[in-house]
């Protein structure tokens, strides 16, 4: 293997390991986010709530679009990543009303 070759292996192994870090922050932060958002489901099941806040929704969307950009990412990925999560968190607040 050539210098140049195994210096380019070294530099890949060092961002794959920094992204396999990253994953694991996201598990657990997104862990942690649905610990949260059960805890909501289960108010607003208590208190006969509606299962979604369109408004909050909305706001939501607009501020991850914001910080998006402030973070050098597509904020397209970012509003479809929290729609994603949005509605995922939606059917269980809904699971916890039945």
């Amino acid at each position: 293997m050539t210098d140049i070759v195994q210096r380019a292996a070294e530099i890949l192994k060092g961002h794959r390991a920094s992204i396999d870090r990253l994953d694991a922050i996201l598990v657990y932060t997104l862990g942690e986010r649905f610990k949260h958002t059960q805890a909501v489901g289960k108010l607003k099941a208590e208190h006969d709530l509606p299962p979604s806040d369109p408004s909050r929704e909305a706001a939501q969307i607009e501020r991850l679009e914001d910080l998006a950009k402030e973070a050098d990412l597509d904020p397209e990925f970012a509003k479809k990543f929290l729609n994603f999560i949005i509605a995922e968190v939606i059917q269980h607040h809904k699971s916890h009303q039945s």
